[in-house]
């Protein structure tokens, strides 16, 4: 029987695919693999090709996933997929913050264009108004 330390050398590498497992960046180590054969994949810049490249300490992991980028700096090598709070331990997030959105939806809807009353389409209640004006000259006809 082989534990989790056999699968590190002395220097503290590890497997991509299973860093990435242990990190929580996905659910499965066969979606990990997939991810860098598919080649989402980079360690230190260079696109990586084979799951097994092995992973150390200093590494910078980036990741497309789940329509999302991510920027990793390897801390440690995991020992076991445990807790969200344990992933985290194995790296730095690098990753910068989105673009901030505006915080009050009515700042955003008094940057709209106004449509001027009488321009453009109908509004509904023009509509109503003017099928109720069909049917009474329908009615009289």
């Amino acid at each position: 029987m082989s534990d989790g330390a056999a699968d590190s050398d002395a220097a503290g590498a590890q497997r991509l695919d299973k860093w990435l497992w242990f990190a929580r960046v996905v659910k499965t180590r066969s979606l990990a693999t997939a991810l860098v054969q598919q080649g989402r994949v980079r360690v230190n810049r260079v696109k990586v090709a084979k799951p097994s490249q092995a992973l150390k300490p200093g590494d910078v992991v980036t990741v497309t996933a789940h329509r999302r980028l991510r920027i990793l700096k390897v801390i440690q090598p995991g020992a076991r997929r445990g807790p969200a709070p344990e992933a985290q331990q194995l790296y730095e997030d690098l990753t910068p913050e989105p673009e901030a959105k505006p915080a009050d939806v009515r700042a955003v809807a008094t940057s709209l264009p106004r449509r001027e009353p009488g321009a453009g389409r109908p509004t509904k209640r023009d509509r109503r108004a003017v099928e109720s004006l069909r049917r009474r000259s329908d009615e009289a006809d």
